[in-house]
């Protein structure tokens, strides 16, 4: 086997770190903050970049965390009219994963979701403020264990721009809100388990063409 010279070695490291700063360069997009900035139209959830947490008081002594893995939603706004806003989104609950198939089976379960008779939640917005340039909240009605009620979302947009990936234009979303459970009839083990429950939406939605 030939030994490469010290010298030339060292060229061709740098020549691939140089050609891999490039294509990362090329890649990442050029992200535009603010909704001012940001390109109106209709948006879909892409799936793939999309996470929905759930946080829960465990005996006083710990946070619980859970996710759902299956979801939908769109988002559509104009940024001159963001009180105009509309968003949608559906969750599947038999999706829930908490990292341990017998307590899922648990959670979908007559004292809890009831997942079979009960398979999704729903969210639709009512009305939307903005706080600054990309900050909003969005109010509107969750339907959840055959109860609807109304809720906030406090949303963060993130920026926006072209994702060389995907060739799309992607915009990204982060979601917050509280709730207590008991208010949508899940009541079961409270106060030992809390009653509050914190969502954690953290999203990427692609521009539809």
């Amino acid at each position: 086997m030939r030994v490469l010279p010290h010298g030339l070695k060292y060229i061709l490291l740098i020549t691939v770190v140089f050609t891999l700063s490039a294509c990362g360069y090329l890649i990442a997009p050029n992200v535009k903050t603010g909704v001012a900035n940001l390109e109106k139209g209709a948006y879909q959830i892409d799936p793939a970049h999309t996470s929905v947490l759930f946080k829960i008081n465990h005996m006083g002594m710990s946070t619980f965390v859970g996710r759902f893995n299956e979801l939908d939603a769109s988002l559509e706004f104009d940024p001159a009219h963001m009180e105009n806003a509309k968003l949608t989104a559906l969750i599947k609950i038999p999706s829930i994963d908490v990292n341990n198939k017998d307590l899922e089976e648990t959670l979908k379960g007559s004292s809890w979701f009831e997942a079979e008779k009960y398979p999704q939640a729903i969210f639709k917005t009512k009305a939307v403020v903005m706080l600054d340039d990309s900050r909003a909240q969005f109010s509107g009605d969750l339907t959840l264990h055959g109860v609807t009620a109304p809720i906030v979302l406090n949303v963060v947009f993130n920026g926006a721009g072209n994702n060389m990936l995907s060739g799309k234009y992607t915009l990204g979303f982060t979601g917050t809100t509280r709730f207590k459970r008991s208010q949508f009839g899940i009541d079961y083990m409270v106060p030992a388990v809390g009653d509050d429950v914190d969502v954690e939406v953290f999203a990427e939605f692609q521009k539809n063409e």
